[in-house]
This record gives C-alpha cells, structure tokens and sequence, in this order.
C-alpha cells in the first residue's frame, strides 16, 4: 500500500473520531491536520472539500457495515439469533468504546444541516440496514421464531430506532449498561 493511500485511511480515520465526538461541524482540517501530522493542503489533495471527506467517511462505513452483515448472515444462521448477535455488537463496542456510536445515526441528527451527497449516503444506510433487518423478522416470523406487532418493516423500523436511541442513552448518562437495559427488552418481547 503506498503512503499517499495511507494517509487517506489514516485521514478518514481521524475524521470518523471526530465525527463520533461531535458531529458534522465539529470538526475542521485543521483539526485534522494536527491529529495526523500533515498540512492542510495535503488532505484537500486527498480529499477536496469536508463534504467529499465525510461522504467518503460515510460510504466506507457503509461498505463496513454490510461486509459486517453479510458475516452475520454467513455465521448465524437463526434470525433471533441474528438480531441479538447485531445487539451485541453494538454492546461490545459502547462497552469498550472501540465505536461507541454509529456514525451515521449521529449524521442523521443533523441530516438538514448536511451536503446532500452526505445526506444521500447517510439516508442510503439507513434504508439498507432496515431492508436487512425486515428480511431477518420476515424469516424469523415466518419460521415461528419471532412474534411481531404489525409489519416486518414496521418492526424494523421501530428496533433500529430502538438500538440508536440506547445508543444515545448511553451516552447521555454515561453508562455502557444503559444500551442492553434498553435493548435486551426489545428482543425478549419479540421471542415467539
């Protein structure tokens, strides 16, 4: 890998931290700049403008995030077994702060500030993760393993919105445990 790729990934990154710790706008290349210990100019050479940046950030985390589902589906045949296998991943990773928030749940809380093509990828995660998350209810509905109150995409909707604020609540109070005290409720009451 050459040093000009790395300095890319090592950008990226930085920026995905800084998103994570405060958001869109929280952030400059100058912050960035110091962090990586390069000049500004070579991270616009990488990357033009911030919101070519994040929408790489974004599309990279996006790439991420399916490869990681597709794992899930490989490894974990059983749909319940599938949903709390998601659960606890984002539990590992608030636990041990490795990646304490989704970043793009905090860039759709600021989806009106955002560029579009920002916005475009956030909005394309989102609707990914909740085709995936129907096909495993539908699965796990249709194998009497899950019992759902209204539609599959219904219920997906309301467990990602369900996993995003624990993440939220977790933050706010400053307690890991918080997430799989919300969580854990949500997959038990979905168990046929």
């Amino acid at each position: 890998m050459s040093n000009l790729s790395t300095k890319a990934d090592d950008i990226l990154r930085c920026a995905r931290t800084l998103i994570v710790r405060g958001g869109y706008n929280s952030f400059s290349y100058a912050d960035i700049s110091t962090v990586v210990g390069i000049r500004k100019a070579s991270i616009h050479h990488h990357f033009p403008g911030k919101s070519d940046l994040v929408r790489t950030l974004v599309a990279q985390y996006r790439e991420e995030a399916e490869a990681g589902i597709a794992d899930l589906e490989r490894n974990v045949a059983d749909p319940l077994g599938q949903l709390r296998a998601y659960v606890g991943y984002w539990e590992s990773c608030i636990a041990d702060a490795s990646h304490p928030f989704c970043v793009c749940a905090l860039l759709a809380s600021e989806i009106q500030v955002l560029p579009e093509t920002v916005a475009l990828e956030v909005r394309t995660h989102f609707r990914r993760l909740s085709d995936w998350l129907t096909s495993v209810l539908e699965r796990g509905a249709a194998a009497g393993r899950l019992s759902l109150a209204g539609t599959a995409r219904d219920n997906a909707e309301m467990f990602m919105a369900t996993v995003h604020g624990a993440m939220l609540s977790a933050r706010a109070y400053g307690d890991a445990t918080t997430f799989g005290a919300i969580t854990h409720p949500l997959l038990e009451r979905m168990v046929a």
